[in-house]
């Protein structure tokens, strides 16, 4: 049976659109950007590069055709520049907003950039989206909204007590969306991502989410730190999933704002996914021999995490295509080739 996206996107095949990017250097970004030019859709990307790469570019250039990359248009600018984020929508019909300082330890150490991106320049694309009337607009919501909340899984309706700067600026972006809804009837849609991975997510630096990291350091034959025993868990979800979510919400007309968990709905421990790196690295001709090195528990971290993901699949027609191992097997000869 044919799916809701692959009637989307031949729908969007049949029809092109125009669609704005922000972050599009970036890991999520660059994966929307790559699969909306393998669509024939016209982009505009927006950009400044704080954690974002030009190598990501570079790399969806190589991925498409010479046709498909002339219909990609760069603007280098900074969503906290509010005249940036009118120049980037005009002529747009759907905003997939992705620009964002992540990362729950950045915005401990440094809660005022991350507010100022996070919410400031949140409120500045919604705006000059709404001004423009685009047709839809998404945006990078967080798992990390759920906070203190301990009940598994994760269902949309019940979030409890932030535990992070991040987490705050994650919550105002939506209590936005839901005014922006209610006072202008502009609906946007929030995405709640659980733990995003695959190509193009960066390894380094303090930020570097766990897959990379672990997987950069397994190849370099370094040892692989684990926060905590290792039975933290979370719901690990391959970038196909979210860029399948963003094209969904886009596309599909609702009556209010509403948010989405994307995630698979399962959960792994980081003592599994050591395991499963290492296994995956094995199947690629890679071997890893060194024992986990446990540390302290890290500041503002949940102890479990798992999506019900019910909701994405009534309402958008979403049908998570990878589960973690399936996604695993698609990025590491990526991750081997860098």
């Amino acid at each position: 049976m044919t799916t809701v996206f692959e009637q989307r996107k031949q729908s969007l095949l049949a029809s092109p659109a125009t669609w704005l990017v922000t972050g599009c250097a970036g890991f999520i970004g660059s994966n929307l950007l790559e699969q909306l030019l393998k669509l024939n859709q016209k982009v505009v990307g927006l950009d400044n590069f704080a954690t974002g790469h030009q190598r990501n570019l570079d790399e969806v250039k190589n991925l498409v055709t010479a046709e498909q990359w002339q219909n990609f248009r760069f603007i280098e600018a900074d969503i906290r520049d509010y005249s940036s984020c009118e120049q980037a929508v005009q002529g747009v019909d759907y905003v997939l907003h992705q620009a964002a300082l992540g990362s729950v330890p950045r915005s401990i150490n440094d809660p005022v950039s991350t507010n100022a991106t996070n919410i400031s320049g949140f409120l500045n694309m919604l705006q000059a989206a709404r001004q423009a009337s685009v047709t839809g607009f998404v945006y990078a919501a967080s798992s990390s909204t759920y906070g203190d909340h301990p009940a598994l899984p994760k269902v949309e309706a019940n979030i409890g007590n932030p535990l992070s700067p991040y987490a705050v600026t994650k919550y105002v972006n939506e209590l936005y969306a839901d005014v922006f809804s209610r006072c202008y009837g502009f609906n946007a849609i929030g995405l709640r991502y659980f733990n995003v991975f695959g190509p193009r997510q960066d390894p380094n630096g303090a930020y570097a989410a766990v897959i990379p990291k672990w997987t950069a350091a397994m190849i370099s034959g370094q040892p692989v730190l684990i926060n905590g025993d290792g039975e933290t868990s979370r719901d690990f979800c391959f970038v196909a999933n979210a860029v399948q979510a963003n094209i969904l919400a886009a596309t599909t007309a609702l009556e209010k704002a509403e948010v989405f968990n994307v995630a698979v709905g399962d959960r792994t421990t980081l003592n599994d996914l050591f395991n499963a790196i290492r296994d995956t690295l094995a199947n690629n001709g890679s071997s890893y021999q060194l024992a986990p090195v446990y540390q302290g528990f890290r500041a503002g971290d949940v102890r479990h995490s798992q999506a019900d993901v019910s909701k994405a699949k009534t309402i958008l027609g979403f049908e998570p295509s990878h589960t973690i191992w399936q996604g695993l097997d698609v990025a590491m000869p990526w991750y081997l080739a860098q």
